[in-house]
């Protein structure tokens, strides 16, 4: 089984080559690792260059932002299956890929997920939040769940058939292509219950307040787009539209 990972990034000179150890260092066999570059003005093409020999395909362009980038990598990649490891990102160890395969093939499902860890932007030993994420049952998004976007792998014939990530939103397109693929079309779903993946701290939809706030309402937005409303849709609006107002 191939697996395609996307790796989008822009101007992370700082963290892209932990990235890139994590992926090519994968003891499965078949893998197609895609670095999809917006145009970085500081060293991040230099490193990508060192690992050239490793690296099945690069793209370096301007984009009109990470989930276009996405979108790109997607395009690109042969692989039965699909995972998008941001270049803040990590996976834990060389057998992350092997498992994921084996539970793809010994559960026959449709997409999996596994745990993550937040650490400290400075000391990535420090973890800062653990992401336990749990297995799933129908309807647990309903009740404000999700899993892990960067632990999450589907199989790349849904990309196809339910698209890809929506350009409409700045920060919730991977909460709502989960939602759109999970939720909506019942997707059968696979859970790995181990960490595959650190995240560093400072992203872009936690980065600050502001972005929270902005998450939290494109997280609604999502459900718009999918022509659902979760129970906490109505509790949740009127608070953050003032919150929001205050912070403007």
């Amino acid at each position: 089984m191939k697996v395609s990972v996307i790796t989008v990034c822009f101007n992370s000179a700082s963290t892209i080559e932990d990235t890139i150890r994590s992926v090519i260092r994968q003891d499965h066999p078949d893998v197609e690792y895609i670095l999809v570059d917006g145009g970085s003005a500081d060293a991040t093409m230099e490193i990508i260059d060192r690992y050239r020999d490793r690296i099945a395909t690069v793209i370096s362009e301007r984009d009109r932002g990470i989930y276009d980038a996405m979108n790109k990598g997607v395009k690109a990649a042969t692989g039965e299956v699909i995972g998008i490891l941001n270049s803040d990102d990590y996976y834990s160890d060389e057998h992350v890929l092997s498992d994921i395969v084996r539970l793809f093939k010994e559960t026959h499902c449709d997409g999996a997920y596994a745990d993550l860890v937040y650490v400290d932007r400075k000391n990535e030993h420090r973890v800062v939040r653990r992401w336990i994420a749990g297995d799933y049952k129908p309807g647990k998004f309903l009740q404000g769940w999700m899993p892990p976007h960067p632990t999450f792998f589907v199989r790349s014939r849904f990309y196809a058939e339910f698209g890809a990530y929506n350009l409409s939103l700045r920060s919730a397109a991977d909460y709502e292509l989960m939602l759109r693929f999970i939720h909506r079309h019942h997707i059968r779903l696979a859970y790995l219950p181990r960490v595959i993946t650190h995240m560093r701290t400072g992203g872009q939809s936690n980065v600050s307040l502001r972005n929270r706030i902005r998450a939290n309402r494109e997280d609604r937005a999502a459900w718009q787009l999918n022509d659902l409303k979760p129970a906490w849709y109505t509790l949740t609006l009127k608070p953050v539209s003032k919150i929001i107002q205050f912070l403007r």
